[in-house]
């Protein structure tokens, strides 16, 4: 029996930064195959225990069990789809309304520049005036890309559909996959890795729709005190957007503020809009993502925000979504990997109340 190579801890350090690095540069350069991938993996495993239930328990067919599976989920994304479509073509009702708050409130903005900043409302109209041209000299341009962006969408929805499906139809087949690759003595390391990875994305997933679910309540609750016409719907909004961290929570901002010109355009109504989203950001920050998520995941705040942004560097939106799973699936290797172990608890919550070196002291010979 061969014995392992040991290495010293430099050499070691470095082949873990060069695989590192290696792995996050396939992902740059290959993140619009890979990203669908992986989010089909996510939804993959969230659907596992329905397809399990269907296979196992019911008997039915591989296919069958599936099938069931995606009409499911599909259902389920339907139908918050409608009920966005529905309240949205029920508030263009409003559209003269709208505008006609929208004028008086950039009326009032004029005015506040105009009084605190000595910027006539002339000179504001002229330099309005110019940015105008030129977005419409760029406006076919930017239709272009929408409608490529638009399509690119579309096609990524379709492929990660099919690839979920897939995942769940031939989960024993890659299952066997990692078996072969890995030497039988540690089968037993890769079945416990396989079963936490499974266990913590489905509570990572779990945890993001209650948190969902809590901050569409809580904003729409909020709207509704303060007197916003479509309350129940930019509540949810709001809900869905802020699983987009930093971004989502800006979008569902200025949604809501244009949707608040249905009633008036009183700077006090707009005034009550941000305040209701600072109480429940400050609510979802500091109760929610420490109770519901941090505690599922187990990943510390410094190494949560340097994934967060890394993956929106590296995909976008997909990319910052991606982060807190991907960060979760390699602290489950590293802390299962003695080599590892030491990466796997920098990437961890757990934070010692002190901490003492521990010095060998040798004697001294007179």
């Amino acid at each position: 029996m061969t014995q392992p190579l040991k290495l010293p801890f430099y050499a070691k350090l470095a082949c873990i930064l060069v695989s590192l690095i290696s792995f996050a540069y396939i992902f740059c350069i290959t993140k619009d195959i890979l990203t669908p991938v992986l989010l089909a993996f996510l939804f993959a495993v969230l659907l596992l225990p329905i397809f399990t239930f269907l296979n196992t328990k019911l008997k039915l067919p591989r296919h069958l069990a599936a099938i069931i599976c995606m009409a499911v989920f599909l259902s389920f994304i339907v139908g918050i789809l409608v009920f966005i479509s529905y309240q949205v073509t029920y508030m263009a009702n409003d559209f003269d309304t709208i505008k006609k708050n929208a004028n008086s409130f950039i009326i009032e903005i004029h005015k506040f520049i105009r009084e605190n900043f000595e910027i006539s409302i002339g000179d504001q109209k002229k330099y309005l005036d110019s940015v105008t041209k030129d977005s419409v000299k760029n406006g076919q341009a930017k239709l272009g890309s929408a409608i490529i962006s638009i399509s690119d969408v579309l096609l990524d929805s379709t492929i990660i559909i099919i690839y979920t499906f897939l995942f769940l139809i031939y989960k024993e087949h890659f299952k066997l996959f990692l078996a072969k690759l890995i030497s039988k003595e540690n089968h037993s390391i890769l079945k416990d890795i396989l079963s936490q990875i499974k266990v913590s994305i489905n509570n990572y997933i779990v945890s993001l729709i209650i948190e969902m679910i809590v901050v569409s309540v809580l904003t729409g609750l909020g709207l509704w005190i303060i007197g916003i016409k479509y309350f129940i719907l930019l509540g949810l909004i709001t809900g869905i957007l802020n699983l987009i961290p930093y971004i989502g929570i800006l979008v569902a901002g200025i949604i809501t503020v244009l949707a608040s010109l249905t009633g008036s355009a009183e700077i006090s109504m707009i005034l009550g809009i941000l305040i209701v989203n600072i109480i429940v950001q400050f609510i979802d920050n500091n109760l929610l993502v420490p109770l519901i998520i941090n505690t599922k995941v187990e990943i510390n705040a410094f190494v949560s925000i340097m994934g967060i942004i890394v993956g929106g560097a590296a995909a976008g939106i997909s990319g910052m979504f991606l982060a807190i799973p991907l960060l979760a699936i390699l602290k489950i290797i590293f802390d299962r990997i003695e080599s590892l172990e030491p990466w796997g608890y920098l990437m961890g919550n757990h934070i010692p109340r002190k901490f003492a070196w521990r010095v060998r002291r040798t004697k001294t010979q007179e």
